[in-house]
């Protein structure tokens, strides 16, 4: 699932890409993102709490999304993956 957007996880996270907060420990976060787990700084945002949505970009959370936008935006790479299959 999502070739594209894994391919783009795997150099340094070149563009912003929602992911589901899975484990917090002190300011890093482990965020789930289709299904790969990245790392993630939580230093530029406040309150992130396990299950929040957040907005990844260079290894940094660095905006909170609600659940509806987070899954909207997801729906929009995976479309983009097919197209370019």
């Amino acid at each position: 699932m999502f070739t594209l957007l894994n391919s783009l996880l795997c150099v340094n996270c070149c563009l912003a890409i929602p992911g589901k907060i899975v484990r917090i420990n002190d300011n890093i976060a482990q965020v789930d993102v289709a299904g790969i787990v990245r790392t993630a700084s939580l230093q530029l945002i406040d309150d992130a709490k396990v299950g929040d949505y957040a907005l990844l970009h260079a290894g940094f959370a660095i905006q909170l999304l609600d659940e509806d936008e987070a899954l909207e935006t997801l729906k929009l790479w995976e479309s983009i993956d097919e197209v370019l299959r």
